[in-house]
Order: structure tokens, then sequence, then C-alpha cells
């Protein structure tokens, strides 16, 4: 299983990429792991302002349908449009291709729910 260092994560099986005050966010090697084989994912909220742990899309598997949740309270700036024709990209490369979401924040923005990889690597065991 992959957990990249540099990457913040979310209880809900969410990876953060912080630059500035933009942050990426995806699901991470775990989550599709366990999910299977991605074939649709639906997010509707671009341009849209979310707090914590709102949904902000769903991913559909072949076995199961989940929420997608926002790992901190900012606007989402940007979608990763090419997972509408190739959704199994966030099977294949999770943390690179297949990104979801652009979210833009405050500077006082909370993020003390986010984890470290190695708290991250607790969660899922």
């Amino acid at each position: 299983m992959n957990i990249p260092q540099e990457l913040k994560y979310t209880k809900d099986h969410e990876w953060v990429r912080i630059e500035g005050n933009t942050a990426t966010v995806g699901i991470t090697d775990y989550a599709q792991g366990e999910l299977g084989d991605i074939v649709f994912i639906e997010i509707e909220t671009e341009g849209e302002d979310l707090d914590a742990g709102e949904v902000f899309g769903t991913i559909e598997a072949v076995k199961t349908v989940s929420d997608l949740f926002m790992p901190f309270s900012g606007k989402v700036d940007a979608i990763n449009a090419d997972l509408e024709s190739n959704p199994e990209a966030v099977n294949d490369d999770p943390y690179g291709k297949g990104w979801m979401i652009k979210i833009t924040f405050d500077d006082g923005t909370d993020m003390s729910e986010l984890l470290e990889a190695d708290g991250y690597k607790e969660v899922v065991g």
C-alpha cells in the first residue's frame, strides 16, 4: 500500500496535497483498493464553498457507491474532468492522474483534523 510521506490524509481516506492556498484532493491507494474497479465519479460542486465534512461528490465502484468528503472548508475551484471518461485513473494512479478536486482556502482554515502519513498508517492498520 502506497502512502506518500509528503501528503496529508483524512480518516475518510482522502489525501491532500497543499501548495500555498490551494489543495489538491483525491482518494488514497488504500481506498481505491477497498472499492475495487471504479466505474463512475460524480462531482458537481465546482465553484461551491463547502464546509469540512460536507460531501463534494460520489465515487461508484462495481460493488458500492461512496461519498467523497471535504477535508476542510474551502471553495472547489477545479474538478478533474478527465475522470468523467477515465474513472479508472483513480485505480491506476490515485496520487497523480486520479486527483479529484482542487480547493482554495483562507490562511486561517482549520486543518487540525488532517493526518500525517504515519497517523494515516495507524488508521488503515
